[in-house]
């Protein structure tokens, strides 16, 4: 099928059946699908318009957005997981207010430059907010084109994204572009799937190599599967009158410049920690069942241990990066989503979900 008949039955298909009312494609600025880009990032549509329509509401402009703490970025971040995506979210829009005077930049190598946009996201910005003429590669359009041609190899090998950044280019019209790059898009997400793909609603069914070939299932090829090592470590709950003890994690890595328990690596050293952070000599630790929280790349085998004190005031004071997490507390917190687990828990056990320990915003 030639690059100009494939884009043109996509065009035609998109014309009937293309998503149109998704809340970013209504004044799609770059900012606001840069905004819509990024959350997408190994995120469902369906999950990411609330939280879209709660940070425009909140960061309307890349100014709003560059001027906020990025604790608050974090609150309203939290419960689509992948934390990086919203601090580099927080440092770009300070780069575009300091060197691009408050623009959103209309080059791509320009917004290339800017942490977290890579070629694919700042195509798509180009392409529907400003209609110039750039090829993509997300997750969906992988998956259309290596099946439609066939393309051997884990879609994340250098030779594989090389032979699908040539596919993208040949397909990607001169005119219309906006249109067919959400027209590709919107293909992978609701037709072409990873798993039971609707090849009799395709509009490039006809020419598909994998269809042809009965091989849908096998491509795009799976990542090779790696075992996932397990990690360990002790959260410290440690409660008293005013609430629970929370302290923000620094900026970098897992859960970076959110608030959870301080973390530990076994009992022992939270009898240490007691002692020294609590003066209390001989605190009464209670171990809990642990649990495993899931990431991209390792298994977390989290064990709670829970420390009650009775009178807190004069060993474990609020400061910078520490609080105690209460209906008194400011809730705008990020707070990853095993804290929140855990917090709600300690809340139904006082038989006050969402209410002792303020309002719970998870981030996974």
């Amino acid at each position: 099928m030639p690059a100009s008949d494939f884009s043109q039955r996509l065009l035609a298909w998109f014309t009937r059946h293309g998503r149109r009312d998704l809340p970013w494609q209504q004044d799609p600025t770059p900012y606001r699908v840069w905004v819509s880009e990024i959350m997408l990032q190994q995120t469902q549509v369906a999950t990411v318009i609330p939280y879209f329509e709660r940070f425009m509401g909140r960061f309307p402009s890349v100014r709003h957005l560059a001027a906020a703490p990025l604790d608050e970025v974090l609150h309203h971040w939290s419960g689509l997981g992948y934390y990086a995506r919203a601090r580099n979210l927080h440092k770009a829009a300070g780069m575009v207010c300091e060197r691009h005077g408050g623009r959103f930049p209309e080059d791509r190598e320009v917004l290339e430059a800017l942490p977290g946009i890579g070629r694919s996201t700042a195509g798509a910005i180009l392409a529907l907010a400003c209609g110039q003429r750039h090829p993509i590669l997300d997750g969906n359009v992988k998956r259309v084109l290596a099946r439609h041609a066939a393309v051997q190899g884990w879609t994340g090998e250098a030779g594989v994204l090389r032979q699908l950044w040539v596919l993208a280019d040949a397909h990607t019209p001169s005119k219309r572009v906006a249109e067919y790059t959400q027209a590709i898009m919107d293909l992978g997400a609701t037709v072409c799937t990873r798993s039971r793909p609707a090849c009799e609603r395709c509009p490039v069914a006809g020419d598909c190599a994998a269809r042809i070939a009965g091989r849908t299932g096998d491509l795009p090829t799976p990542r090779p599967k790696r075992r996932q090592p397990l990690r360990d470590t002790c959260f410290l709950i440690v409660t008293g009158p005013q609430g629970v003890l929370l302290e923000q994690r620094c900026a970098s890595g897992i859960w970076g410049g959110l608030w959870a328990f301080p973390e530990v690596a076994s009992e022992h050293d939270a009898l240490v920690w007691c002692r020294e952070r609590l003066a209390a000599d001989d605190p009464f630790i209670r171990g809990q069942e642990p649990f495993i929280h899931m990431f991209t790349h390792f298994r977390l085998r989290i064990t709670p241990l829970r420390v009650h004190l009775q009178d807190p005031a004069g060993c474990v004071m609020e400061g910078p990066g520490r609080v105690w997490y209460n209906s008194g507390t400011p809730a705008g917190l990020g707070i990853p989503a095993p804290v929140a687990r855990l917090l709600e828990e300690l809340a139904q056990e006082k038989g006050q979900a969402h209410g002792s320990y303020g309002e719970l915003r998870t981030a996974g």
